[in-house]
């Protein structure tokens, strides 16, 4: 899937997100809006954890959804 088709499913794939990644906000998701690098910088935030992990969680969760 690439960025244009994430950009255009966002509203469908914020519930996905919700699911895997609770902690993230309503506003977090409306300002990402597909961008993976704002993602993975909000899930580093968030969770506290590296960027390459939150980098490598974004790939994976873009990953899941080509399937």
């Amino acid at each position: 899937m690439n960025h244009d088709t994430i950009e255009g499913q966002w509203k469908q794939l914020t519930g996905a997100l919700r699911q895997q990644w609770g902690k993230l906000t309503d506003d977090d998701l409306s300002v990402a809006r597909g961008d993976s690098e704002y993602l993975a910088g909000k899930l580093q935030q968030r969770y506290g954890i590296a960027r390459d992990e939150a980098e490598a969680k974004v790939r994976a969760f873009e990953k899941q959804l080509r399937h």
